[in-house]
């Protein structure tokens, strides 16, 4: 079983999305207990067993849950909602996620602009989620740049993850999650930050439409890559 910074067990509120299920995909390879979240547990437990034929490992610690259950049990929370879902979900939970890191995926798109940056009054959704659950939850913000089509093949994803967000222990703790996922992580600094990293992804989105691509990604390029 994988154990970073006391890290042992994974809750994706919203796993049963694309990008949950990239991400959960890659973290239960690297041994983690991954906990799939869902509003309804059915649901939950029907991507849980996705995920496991996906692994072609029926025994991997993958389960699914409703959305309260997985995030009290697990020591690290991941949201990967639509941004339409972000508020509502954080503010049902604000309780069991004290105590917490909260990565939060969400990026605020707003249909049908999806391609224009759009961000909201608190600057971000990172910065939204930290007002909403308050002081007792450390958020950072990673992952919006990679697509799911790039989680859920083996191998280099050519596609570099910018962990922004509070406090620089947390952002390690982020950092360390992503290099067990077989990705390389950059720390691009505090909450603020998430602003530009969140924002990235609607040009990554506009230029997979001219471009007639799925996966477009960036790559940090000037400084010594990880072995």
């Amino acid at each position: 079983m994988v154990e970073s910074n006391g890290i042992r067990s994974i809750a994706i509120l919203g796993g049963t999305g694309k990008e949950g299920k990239g991400l959960a995909y890659r973290w239960a390879k690297a041994g983690y207990r991954v906990l799939i979240g869902s509003r309804k547990e059915e649901k939950a437990e029907a991507a849980a067993e996705d995920l496991k034929v996906l692994l072609s490992n029926p025994d991997a610690s993958v389960q699914g849950l409703a959305n309260p259950y997985a995030a009290a049990a697990a020591d690290i929370v991941v949201i990967t909602v639509p941004y339409k879902a972000h508020r509502p979900t954080l503010e049902s939970l604000k309780d069991v996620l004290q105590g917490k890191i909260l990565v939060d995926v969400t990026v605020p798109l707003v249909p049908p602009k999806v391609t224009k940056v759009q961000m909201p009054p608190s600057g971000s959704a990172c910065q939204e989620a930290q007002e909403i659950l308050g002081e007792g939850v450390k958020v950072v913000a990673a992952f919006q740049s990679i697509s799911y089509e790039n989680l859920l093949e083996d191998g280099d994803a050519n596609c570099d993850i910018l962990v922004t967000g509070n406090g620089r222990a947390s952002r390690e703790v982020v950092l360390t999650l992503v290099a067990d996922a077989g990705l390389v992580g950059w720390d691009a600094g505090p909450i603020e930050n998430s602003a530009v990293v969140e924002g990235m992804t609607s040009i990554l989105i506009g230029i997979n439409k001219k471009y007639g691509v799925t996966s477009s990604g960036i790559r940090i390029t000037g400084v010594p890559r990880p072995e």
